[in-house]
């Protein structure tokens, strides 16, 4: 056998060997996540295999299905991770001893720039999420409750109290994240920097979350 077949077969089967390896599980996880998120990037959601994901991780289909059940399934773990992130995010950017309408300016800045470090992943969840059926009615409901969560705990502090602007029902929470999430995706289907959106988002969440008559 030549050389360089040997060499290749060496090379297949040191990667078929390591994606055996069960230590290695969350590390070819996140591997396939962003693989999903490259493609959907270049791609689409909508035009994207699992053929697209697992060459992009570089890894195999017999380990994409050990992991996820579907294309489905590893997009809304996708979007479920992407979610962590942007609470994360706009959780540590507010300082809980700024004025009320700077905390709501630097939770808005902090959102704006999560969502335009990957518009497509933005606006993939926004438009392409209603499709995936009864799986993506509960994402969208568990998002919603973690991000009216994030909301409420941010305003419940003594200098929204102080303000007369907490806490905030959940009712406005979610006309606020409704709003939102509509405003940020027509930027991005215009054309548009999300960033752009920004005064006018912080001018809605304090018309909208502010002091209250």
């Amino acid at each position: 056998m030549p050389v360089t077949t040997v060499t290749r077969q060496r090379a297949a089967d040191d990667a078929a060997s390591n994606d055996a390896v069960p230590n290695d599980a969350d590390a070819f996880r996140r591997r396939l996540l962003d693989g999903l998120a490259e493609s959907i990037a270049t791609d689409g959601y909508h035009d994207t295999t699992v053929a697209d994901i697992v060459r992009r991780a570089r890894t195999s289909r017999r380990t994409f299905y050990e992991h996820f059940a579907s294309k489905e399934a590893c997009f809304i773990a996708l979007l479920t991770r992407t979610t962590g992130e942007l609470i994360g995010q706009i959780s540590a950017a507010v300082d809980p001893g700024a004025g009320w309408s700077t905390q709501v300016q630097q939770a808005i800045q902090a959102s704006t720039a999560c969502s335009e470090s990957a518009p497509a992943i933005t606006l993939s969840w926004i438009r392409d999420v209603p499709s995936l059926g009864a799986a993506s009615r509960d994402l969208q409901r568990d998002v919603m409750e973690s991000l009216v969560a994030m909301i409420q705990t941010l305003c419940d502090t003594d200098e929204w109290r102080s303000a007369g602007a907490g806490p905030v029902p959940r009712h406005l929470a979610i006309i606020l994240l409704g709003g939102l999430r509509e405003l940020i995706a027509t930027s991005v289907e215009d054309g548009g920097e999300v960033r752009d959106i920004t005064e006018s988002a912080v001018q809605a969440s304090i018309a909208l979350l502010g002091p209250r008559p």
